[in-house]
C-alpha cells in the first residue's frame, strides 16, 4: 500500500513543479442590462419591438474552437432585458452565407445543426449555471452545470423561444421565467454570464467571455451580468397528473390460466414540483409509470458479476448529478462503483419461486414504485443538498395448480433513503461533503428471508483546487453495514463480490453465525488537470472485503486495492493535417487485502480529428498479470495468462447527410489462451432536416480456453470444471427519428440480437496458480469423458474404473431476442405531453451451440411476439 501511495505522490510532485506554460488570466467582461419599462417583447424571433432599443448590442465574441483567441468567422451579438417575472434574451447570429445555415430538427437536447445559447450563474458561486440554448430549427437544449463543468442535460425547464432565419443570418428570441432559475433574495444582483454560438458547417465554437482551452475552469471563468435589481425569487408549484391505458397481446398457452393471449391495464398518477424555499425544490411522483422509456439492450452475461444498465426513467435521471457518489474516477472495471444506483428502486424481484411441471406462475417483471420524492437545490451560502425518499411495494407471484392458487412473496415492501450534501468554500476551490443511504425491507415472509432487513452506507469527500484550478487533491471515503438473518449475511459473504469461502484466501473465512456485515473503501487522488498541454492524475482506490453497496448502490468487486497513473498530452490548435490530437498513457496494478498482486497492466491510446473533419482513434492494452478470484464461483483463484488488446475506430465527417463509422477490437491471449475479434459499424443518413435513419451492426467472434462450467463433487472433494468456449454474437441496432416540429416527434428503436455458445474440451482445474499454464488444469479426454445423448450430458469416469463419477450438463446454447420501441411524443403545451407507445419483444433459445445467423433469425421471427400498446396523457398545472 505504501508503494502505491508513493507512486501517486511522485506524480503529484512532478505535476506541481512542471514547467508547463500557463495562460494569462482573462479580463472579465461585464454586460449591463435594463428593466423593461415599456411593453414586453413578443417572442417571435424578430427584434422589432421598442424594448430592444433600450439596451445596446454586445458583439465582442472570441473564438474558442478550432483557433482560440481570435475573432470568429461570423459575428454574433446579444441583448438582455428583464422584468419582475422573466429574463428576455435576443441573440443575433450573423452569417454572410445564410444559405449554408444548418437547420436540423431533432428531439430536445440533441444540439444538432447551428445553435446559440446563454448561461446564467445566478448563484454567482462560480460553480453552478443554468444554460438555455436553441438550434436554428427551434429545438431547445437546456442543462444545469454543477461543480464547475459537470453538465446535466436531463433538466427540462419551461421556457419560451422562437427563431427566425433572416437576410443577414438568424435570430433567437428567448423568454425565460424567473421561476426556472434559482437566485438569492436581495435588492441588487450580480450574476455570472456566458453567451455561446456553434457554427455547424465549420465546427466553430465562440464565446462572449473567452475561456482558454488549456484551462480546467468553466463557470468560474464566466463574465458578469449587472443591472438586475428589485426582483424576488419565485416559489413555483407545478402539478402534472397523468392517466395511462395499455393493452398487451402475446402467445396464448394452452392450459395456462395466466396466458390467454391478451391483457388490459390502466393507471393514473401524479408528478409534481414545489419550490419549498428560494433555494430548494421538492420533486415528487406518486404511482409513476415509465412505459415510454426505451428497453435495455440485449446481452448474454457469462461472468460472475451483475450487469450494469443505464438509468433511463425520467424521475431518476433528472437532476441525478447531486446524487452521484462514485468511488473511483476513470473508466476501468471499478469506475461504476457508486453509493447510489437508482436502478435498485423498482428493480426486478429478488425471488423467483420454483414450480412443478403441473403448475403455472404469474409474476411481475418489475417491482412497482408506490411513490418517490427528492428535495434538492443549492443555498446561497454554498450548501448543495439532495435528499431522496422512495417506497417500492411488496410483490407476489401467483401460482396455479389445477385451479388452486397461492401467492408467494417475491419482493418485500422496501424503503430507500438517500441524502447528499456538499459545501463549497472559497468559490469552489475547496469542497467538502458527505452522503448517507439507508435501505429498509419489511421481511414478513420466510420466502425472502435470504434478503437483508436493513443496509446502510455513507461517505465523506474532500477536494481542494489551487492555482486557478490547475491542480487538485481529492479524498473519498465510504463505509457500509448490512443487517439481516444468518442466512442473508452468509449469502453476502459467499457472493461473487467477495467469495469468503475461497479455499486459498487465507485472510477470509465464512462465519455462518454473523447477522451483520460491515466494510469500508475509498480513493485518494491528485494531479494536474489544467494549464499547458500536459495533464497528469494518479490515484489509489480500495474496497475492503466486507464492503457491500448493492442494496442501494452498485459494487462490482470488493477485497481490492488498485493504483492508477494517467497522463495526457493535448493539442487543441490545428496543425499540419490535424484539427486536434489527444494522446493518453495509463498504468495500473491491483492487489487484494492480503497484499497479493492480482493484476498488472498498461495502455496507450490516441484520438485525433483531421482538418477534413474525419476522426480516428486507436489504443493498445497489455495485461501482464491477471488472477481471477471469482471465475470458479467460490473456488480458488485462477491465474490467467497475460493478453494483448487493441482497438481502433474511424468516423467520417459528422456534418454530412451520410455519416459512417467503423470500430474494431482484437484480443490475443498469451499461450493461445483466448482470441476475440469484434467489428462494428455505424451508418447515419439524414435525407431531410426533419428525419434521420441509423443502423449499427456488430459482430463478435471469440474463444476462451478457461470458461467456468460447474462445481461438482467426487470423493467428497470439489471438482471445478472449465471448458473452451467458442462464441459468436450478432447485433443490429437501428433507429428512425422523425421530427414534425420541435415538440412533436416519432422515434423508433429496434434490436435483433443473436448469440451462440459452444462448449468443448472440458477441463478439471488441478493447480489454478501454477506458473506453468498447462499444469493449471487437466483435460478430460479419451475414456475419461463420453457424451450420453439420451440425457444430454457428459459422463465423466475420472478414475477409469468403468463407473460414472459425475455428470456435466451440456452447456451449448443459442439465444436470440428482438426488442423494439416506437414512441410518439407531443408536448402540446410546455410541460404537458401526450405519449403513444408500441413495444415489442421476442425471445427464445435452444441447445444447438452452433452459430447460423440465417437459422437463428428464422427461429427468432417464428416466435409469436409480445406486443404492448400504451397511451399516456399528462397535463401541467402551474399554481
Amino acid at each position: 500500500m505504501r508503494l502505491l501511495v508513493n507512486r501517486v505522490l511522485v506524480l503529484f510532485l512532478i505535476s506541481y513543479f512542471s514547467n508547463s506554460a500557463f495562460s494569462q488570466e482573462e479580463i472579465t467582461k461585464n454586460y449591463r442590462t435594463q428593466r423593461v419599462t415599456v411593453q414586453s417583447p413578443a417572442i417571435d424571433g424578430m427584434f422589432d419591438e421598442e424594448v430592444w432599443n433600450t439596451v445596446p448590442w454586445d458583439n465582442s465574441f472570441v473564438q474558442r474552437e478550432p483557433y482560440e483567441g481570435i475573432d470568429p468567422t461570423q459575428k454574433t451579438a446579444f441583448k438582455i432585458v428583464y422584468d419582475d417575472h422573466h429574463i428576455y434574451v435576443a441573440i443575433k447570429a450573423y452569417d454572410t452565407e445564410a444559405d449554408k445555415i444548418e437547420k436540423r430538427l431533432s428531439r430536445r437536447d440533441a444540439f444538432d445543426g447551428d445553435w446559440v445559447g446563454i448561461a446564467f450563474d445566478s448563484y454567482n458561486d462560480k460553480l453552478t449555471a443554468f444554460s438555455f440554448a436553441v438550434t436554428v430549427a427551434g429545438v431547445k437544449n437546456d442543462l444545469i452545470v454543477t461543480n464547475e463543468d459537470q453538465q446535466d442535460d436531463t433538466w427540462d425547464p419551461v421556457w419560451y423561444v422562437k427563431t427566425a432565419i433572416v437576410e443577414d443570418g438568424w435570430n433567437a428570441e428567448m423568454k425565460i421565467p424567473l421561476t426556472q432559475i434559482r437566485f438569492a433574495k436581495k435588492e441588487q444582483h450580480e450574476w455570472g454570464l456566458q453567451v455561446m454560438r456553434w457554427l455547424f458547417r465549420s465546427e466553430e465554437f465562440s464565446n462572449w467571455q473567452h475561456i482558454p482551452q488549456e484551462s480546467s475552469r468553466w463557470v468560474s471563468g464566466y463574465g458578469q451580468l449587472n443591472g438586475i435589481n428589485g426582483i424576488t425569487p419565485k416559489k413555483e408549484v407545478e402539478l402534472i397528473p397523468y392517466v395511462m391505458g395499455n393493452t398487451e397481446r402475446f402467445e396464448k398457452e394452452e392450459g395456462n390460466p395466466f396466458a390467454n393471449g391478451k391483457k388490459y391495464g390502466y393507471s393514473a398518477g401524479l408528478d409534481g414540483k414545489v419550490a419549498v424555499t428560494n433555494d430548494l425544490t421538492l420533486n415528487f411522483t406518486v404511482n409513476p409509470d415509465f412505459g415510454q422509456v426505451e428497453a435495455d439492450p440485449s446481452e448474454v452475461n457469462l461472468t460472475a458479476f451483475e450487469s450494469y444498465f443505464q438509468e433511463k426513467r425520467p424521475f431518476f435521471v433528472e437532476g441525478n448529478n447531486i446524487y452521484d457518489y462514485s468511488l473511483t474516477d476513470g473508466d476501468g472495471g471499478l469506475s461504476q462503483d457508486n453509493l447510489f444506483y437508482s436502478r435498485r428502486i423498482g428493480r426486478r424481484p429478488h425471488h423467483e419461486p420454483e414450480i412443478t411441471d403441473d403448475e403455472y406462475m404469474d409474476m411481475p417483471e418489475f417491482t412497482r414504485i408506490l411513490g418517490a420524492a427528492k428535495l434538492s437545490g443549492k443555498t446561497r451560502n454554498g450548501w448543495s443538498v439532495g435528499i431522496m425518499e422512495s417506497l417500492a411495494g411488496r410483490e407476489f407471484a401467483t401460482i396455479d395448480n389445477e385451479g388452486v392458487r397461492r401467492d408467494v412473496m417475491i419482493e418485500p415492501l422496501t424503503n430507500y433513503f438517500n441524502a447528499r450534501v456538499q459545501k463549497d468554500i472559497e468559490q469552489g476551490n475547496t469542497t467538502v461533503g458527505g452522503m448517507f443511504t439507508a435501505t429498509h425491507r419489511n421481511i414478513s415472509d420466510t420466502s425472502i428471508s435470504f434478503l437483508p432487513g436493513s443496509a446502510y452506507s455513507g461517505g465523506l469527500d474532500f477536494t481542494n483546487y489551487w492555482s486557478q484550478k490547475k491542480y487538485f487533491f481529492a479524498f473519498r471515503g465510504v463505509f457500509s453495514q448490512v443487517n439481516g438473518t444468518k442466512e442473508s449475511i452468509t449469502e453476502l459473504q459467499e457472493s461473487s463480490r467477495r467469495n469468503y469461502q475461497r479455499p486459498d484466501a487465507t485472510h477470509l473465512g465464512v462465519d455462518t453465525n454473523l447477522t451483520a456485515l460491515s466494510g469500508q473503501g475509498g480513493s485518494l487522488s491528485a494531479g494536474k488537470i489544467g494549464g499547458g498541454h500536459w495533464r497528469y492524475v494518479g490515484w489509489v482506490t480500495w474496497r475492503s472485503p466486507g464492503l457491500e453497496l448493492n442494496d442501494m448502490g452498485y459494487l462490482r468487486q470488493s477485497d481490492v486495492v488498485q493504483q492508477v497513473l494517467w497522463a495526457q498530452y493535448r493539442i487543441w490548435e490545428p496543425f499540419s493535417i490535424f484539427r486536434s490530437l489527444n494522446i493518453n498513457f495509463n498504468q495500473w496494478s491491483m492487489y487484494d487485502f492480503a497484499g497479493t498482486m492480482v493484476n498488472l497492466g498498461g495502455n496507450i491510446n490516441f484520438y485525433t480529428q483531421f482538418k477534413n473533419y474525419w476522426s480516428v482513434g486507436s489504443g493498445l492494452n497489455r495485461d501482464v498479470y491477471n488472477v481471477n478470484r471469482s471465475e470458479l464461483r467460490g473456488g480458488p483463484a485462477l491465474k490467467y495468462p497475460g493478453d494483448w488488446n487493441s482497438w481502433m475506430f474511424i468516423s467520417s465527417d459528422e456534418r454530412k447527410k451520410v455519416v459512417g463509422g467503423l470500430f474494431m477490437f482484437n484480443n490475443w491471449g498469451d499461450l493461445n489462451s483466448s482470441r476475440f475479434f469484434d467489428i462494428g459499424m455505424e451508418f447515419t443518413y439524414q435525407p431531410i432536416d426533419a428525419m434521420s435513419f441509423s443502423v449499427e451492426p456488430s459482430y463478435r467472434d471469440g474463444r476462451r480456453e478457461m470458461q467456468f462450467v460447474d462445481e461438482l463433487e467426487f470423493n467428497d472433494e470439489p471438482r471445478y470444471i472449465v471448458s473452451t468456449l467458442n462464441s459468436d454474437m450478432v447485433s443490429l441496432d437501428f433507429r428512425i427519428n422523425l421530427n414534425i416540429t420541435p415538440d412533436m416527434t416519432f422515434q423508433y428503436w429496434g434490436q435483433p440480437f443473436v448469440f451462440s455458445g459452444n462448449y468443448s474440451n472440458y477441463k478439471r482445474i488441478t493447480d489454478p496458480l501454477n506458473e506453468n499454464y498447462t499444469d493449471r488444469f487437466h483435460i478430460l479426454a479419451g475414456d475419461e469423458i463420453s457424451y450420453n445423448e439420451n440425457i444430454d450430458e457428459y459422463e465423466v469416469d475420472e478414475n477409469l474404473d468403468g463407473t460414472v463419477d459425475y455428470n456435466i450438463e451440456n452447456q451449448n446454447f443459442n439465444f436470440f431476442e428482438f426488442r423494439s420501441n416506437l414512441v410518439f411524443r407531443w408536448e402540446y403545451i410546455p410541460g404537458s405531453t401526450l405519449y403513444v407507445v408500441w413495444s415489442q419483444g421476442r425471445s427464445g433459445d435452444n441447445s444447438y451451440g452452433q452459430f447460423n445467423f440465417r437459422d437463428d433469425m428464422k427461429d427468432l421471427y417464428s416466435i409469436i411476439p409480445h406486443n404492448i400498446f400504451q397511451v399516456k396523457f399528462s397535463y401541467r398545472i402551474s399554481l
